[in-house]
């Protein structure tokens, strides 16, 4: 059974940093992409950032500059840290991992259970 279980997240002033985490576990061959997305109250959800398993990142327009998508593939675990913060920056951050569990299987996507993340102005 994957499992991916995040920390972090909580209230925090505009301009303020923050910094989430999601680590995966049980039993599985590999990760492949790992990343973030957001939901806000009433909007669909949206990616955030993602890493691949070799580093290669990839970030929202309306983030870039400000979020940093990092990882340890010995730790199985992905962090945010997001600077900067803005009040439209308010949702609930979802944690993804595109997780193969045997050698011989494709990749299956992986949720999160979801940490809130609020920025008062």
């Amino acid at each position: 059974q994957v499992q991916l279980v995040e920390s972090g997240g909580g209230l925090v002033q505009a301009g303020g940093s923050l910094s989430i985490s999601c680590a995966a576990s049980g039993s599985f061959f590999s990760i492949n992409t790992m990343g973030w997305y957001r939901q806000a109250p009433g909007k669909q959800r949206e990616l955030v950032a993602t890493i691949s398993s070799g580093g290669s990142t990839n970030y929202l327009d309306s983030v870039k500059g400000r979020f940093t998508v990092s990882r340890d593939n010995a730790k199985n675990t992905v962090w945010l840290q997001m600077n900067s913060l803005r009040p439209e920056d308010t949702a609930v951050y979802y944690c993804q991992a595109n997780i193969r569990t045997r050698n011989w299987s494709g990749s299956s996507s992986y949720w999160g259970q979801g940490t809130q993340v609020t920025v008062s102005s």
